[in-house]
């Protein structure tokens, strides 16, 4: 096995650690279903995609099942597999333009907007089939606004702006030694 693969696979063994734990062991967590906001639930999920694609997929099926195993309700457990949609698209994305956009504040907040739009509208489609009983599992009494496009859309793209501010934050603070890992990668 060459370095690079041993380095990768050692990269993603890590972040789906912290993506499995996030979810059962941080306090500050605020759960109104459908929505559920777990701070720094995504920053895993944003560190991998800062390195590739693949590493962003496993990272996001791993913080599914960190979901799963803390309890959750079901479609919060289904809301957190669809991050593998904005986690495999914003990778694709910065392939190639990681330190183009992460270096620039207009450009990083522009990909932050972006990426929690395609996270929200992939967590409402989730919720949407929930909400309308295509899915038994979740019973609603708030209106389809509220609940769903309100709580778990608008609340999404908000949560999911933090997070990816809270990685870029993490991401900048160790330097060099980050964008040099992701090179490797």
């Amino acid at each position: 096995m060459r370095q690079t693969n041993t380095l990768k696979l050692t990269v993603t063994a890590l972040l789906t650690a912290i993506a499995i734990t996030i979810p059962m062991v941080m306090p500050i967590r605020v759960l109104i279903e459908p929505a559920s906001f777990t701070l720094a639930s995504h920053v895993p999920i944003f560190f991998a995609m800062f390195f590739s694609p693949a590493i962003a997929v496993a990272v996001s099926l791993g913080s599914a099942v960190g979901f799963l195993l803390a309890g959750f309700p079901i479609v919060v457990t289904m809301r957190a597999m669809s991050h593998v949609v904005f986690a495999l698209i914003g990778a694709l994305y910065l392939k190639g333009r990681r330190e183009d956009v992460l270096s620039s504040p207009l450009k990083s907040q522009l990909f932050s907007f972006s990426i929690a739009i395609v996270h929200a509208l992939a967590e409402v489609l989730v919720v949407s089939v929930f909400f309308f009983g295509l899915v038994s599992g979740a019973d609603y009494q708030d209106g389809f606004f509220y609940a769903v496009f309100l709580l778990v859309g608008v609340g999404t793209v908000i949560h999911s702006m933090v997070d990816f501010f809270l990685a870029q934050l993490i991401w900048k603070s160790l330097g060099r030694r980050m964008t040099q890992m992701a090179q490797k990668v």
